[in-house]
């Protein structure tokens, strides 16, 4: 069956991945980003893109017409765009931490409310978080930041599950360990991950419309790494 996917933070990394993946395996998929010409290059039939800043009412709002326009409901949301500074924790502005947090906890905030009339009953939001905001998880110097607000994100799906669990809908995170994307690299040079963006969209679209149907409200670790 034909799902109705939409995928934040498209224009590189995992999300520029599951744009082409679920493109290809027949679904149709709504891929905002910022930046668009690294997807529209792909020319994908059904893949339709739209810039849109996440932190911007007025961006998600056109994300939000052309739904009610194109599109019978929204079956998925994968909540992908990061935004993360690896910086000491006394050297971190007031800015640094409203970037961070704008894009990691509040955009996805804001999505899901902008979404959420044109959700299907059984519509499933993945949000891909970090392992680095997960309890009790190994934590990193120089990323107060970008864990806590994925650690905000967390909690959201966990209370958005509770709440919205007798109307069908389901709300899960992918905490991911090191992937080797663009993102990365920038935050630290150098360091090789485990895995290829690819190779975890592959898993991260699987989860989106099969493996995710036993689960609700989870938070679900997905490294090689223990804790």
């Amino acid at each position: 069956m034909i799902k109705h996917v939409v995928i934040t933070g498209t224009s590189r990394g995992i999300g520029f991945e599951l744009a082409q993946l679920f493109a290809a395996s027949g679904h149709e998929v709504l891929a905002l980003s910022r930046r668009t010409d690294s997807i529209r290059a792909l020319g994908l039939k059904n893949c339709h893109t739209l810039s849109c800043d996440i932190t911007n009412q007025d961006d998600l709002n056109k994300a939000e017409s052309f739904v009610a326009d194109h599109w019978p409901q929204v079956d998925i949301v994968i909540n992908n765009a990061g935004f993360l500074i690896n910086k000491p924790f006394t050297q971190l502005t007031a800015n640094d931490m409203q970037r961070m947090y704008a894009v990691n906890t509040f955009g996805p905030i804001a999505l899901i409310q902008t979404l959420m009339p044109m959700m299907a009953k059984d519509g499933h939001v993945v949000s891909l978080s970090s392992m680095g905001g997960v309890q009790g998880s190994a934590k990193f110097a120089g990323l107060t930041g970008y864990s806590s607000s994925k650690g905000a994100l967390n909690v959201l799906s966990e209370v958005l599950a509770e709440e919205y669990k007798d109307q069908g809908l389901k709300f899960n995170v992918l905490a991911l360990g090191a992937v080797q994307t663009e993102m990365l690299q920038e935050a630290f040079p150098g360091y090789q991950a485990p895995h290829s963006a690819r190779e975890m969209a592959q898993y991260i679209m699987k989860f989106a419309l099969e493996d995710g149907r036993f689960f609700n409200g989870k938070i679900l670790p997905v490294s090689q790494s223990t804790p």
